[in-house]
């Protein structure tokens, strides 16, 4: 395939050393002489292993070329792939304006092409900067319409400095974002011979996979540093927890607790969160991390809330009260304290969780904190789902109750609001009312 790579900064330079040695014919653009100086003798603008050789090797072969001019880099390819900087603002949000100025220029070039071009965005930007920002600007200086007269999306990079080329050959996954066939299909095809998941999503979906793992590597970082500092004061070898907190891909290391829904509870998360928290000041430790860990989850309460104030609607009924299906456990159950903040703005409120009402009548702690301590939400528990249904004209999914999903679908008017805590069932989804937490 014959491609355009628009900046030789890292991101640029190792992919169009990469794109030329799969096969792939190159030619790299950069305002910066230097850099393209640098392409067109042979020699590597930057540090980094196997990059030299790479590049060497593909400008003595004919496969990389470089150049200063935007309109001959259109012409001798049928793709570009925007590689430009995205530096920080002081505010902290991304200055697009290179993204911006080679979108425009790119545009321009493609305005009189008769061949369909596809430009691909692979600078790291939040999402949406494709469809609000990039997209209508290739479509004003091209006069053409992106997904139908020139191929557009974006393909994140997945580069870590000094491991970057065995990273390109050995990516963790290929994430192509498209939002027709044809740009989809085109932009996969570089790297045809790469074994690797490989999957195709919208164009600000594949945006937000770039933030998300970026995110959570810091998160973990600090996790990791912040727990350290913790057992290394105690005393502890944290080097060895964290060896055996490793082991565990069931629930550490793995998909489990990474789905956006409502905030946690139950008898463990809270309490063990304050405790770890606690000892880190004991010991003069400040725990950043932790705190803000118990803030988010308040938030998660506090969000559900106004979505539901904001409807105006005033009989609301809520499904589930446990922390968690299945379950009779209301140990620091968010759900209890978004309960508690309804009834105390004046909200007509129904509770539908059949383990927790038969919990009234069983003896043990719970029906103590049911009737003695909850004893406002314990009066709104309803004992039928008809009862439930009756009531409400805006409903809560709080859990995954197994008949929760049929509750909702019993429903007949599709508009009556629907406030879904968990993402219990797909089926759901395409009603008039719904609306998920977070997604």
């Amino acid at each position: 395939m014959k491609i355009s790579v628009f900046g030789i900064g890292y991101v640029g330079a190792v992919t169009s050393a990469c794109l030329c040695d799969s096969g792939h014919e190159v030619i790299a653009l950069d305002k910066d002489k230097v850099k393209v100086d640098c392409f067109k003798d042979g020699r590597t603008p930057i540090i980094e292993a196997d990059l030299d050789r790479l590049i060497a090797e593909n400008v003595k072969n004919g496969r990389l070329k470089a150049t200063m001019d935007v309109q001959e880099a259109i012409e001798q390819s049928e793709i570009s792939l925007i590689c430009v900087g995205t530096p920080s603002r002081e505010d902290g949000s991304l200055d697009l304006a290179y993204v911006e100025q080679v979108c425009e220029e790119i545009g321009a070039a493609i305005k009189d092409k008769n061949e369909f071009h596809t430009v691909v965005l692979r600078s790291t930007m939040v999402p949406g900067s494709a469809k609000n920002i990039c997209q209508p600007i290739l479509e004003k200086a091209s006069g053409k319409k992106a997904g139908v007269e020139f191929g557009f999306g974006n393909n994140p990079e997945f580069l870590r400095e000094s491991t970057a080329v065995f990273d390109y050959y050995n990516p963790p996954k290929i994430v192509v974002g498209a939002d027709d066939d044809r740009s989809a299909e085109m932009i996969m095809a570089l790297y045809d011979g790469i074994d690797a998941p490989r999957v195709i999503s919208s164009v600000d979906v594949a945006e937000g996979v770039k933030y998300a793992d970026n995110a959570w590597h810091a998160m973990k970082v600090g996790f990791a540093n912040e727990m350290g500092n913790i057992l290394s004061d105690c005393g502890v070898d944290s080097h060895k927890v964290m060896d055996i907190f490793c082991m565990d891909t069931k629930l550490n290391i793995s998909k489990a607790y990474l789905r956006p829904g409502f905030a946690f509870g139950g008898s463990c998360l809270p309490k063990d969160v304050r405790a770890i928290r606690a000892k880190g000041k004991e010991i003069g430790i400040d725990t950043p991390i932790f705190d803000s860990l118990m803030e988010a989850n308040d938030n998660q309460v506090s969000r559900a809330f106004e979505k539901i104030k904001a409807s105006g609607k005033k009989n609301i009924t809520m499904l589930g009260l446990s922390f968690k299906a299945g379950t009779d456990d209301l140990r620091e159950s968010p759900l209890v304290t978004l309960a508690d903040l309804l009834l105390k703005n004046g909200f007509n409120l129904k509770i539908y969780d059949t383990n927790v009402y038969k919990a009234r009548e069983m003896e043990g702690a719970n029906q103590h904190y049911i009737k003695e301590v909850i004893t406002d939400i314990s009066n709104c528990l309803v004992e039928s789902a008809e009862e439930a249904t009756k009531h409400g004209d805006f409903f809560v999914i709080g859990n995954n109750g197994e008949d929760f999903s049929k509750i909702i679908q019993s429903i007949q008017d599709e508009a009556t609001p629907v406030l879904d805590l968990v993402r219990i069932d797909a089926d759901i989804e395409e009603r008039q009312g719904y609306h998920g937490i977070c997604w």
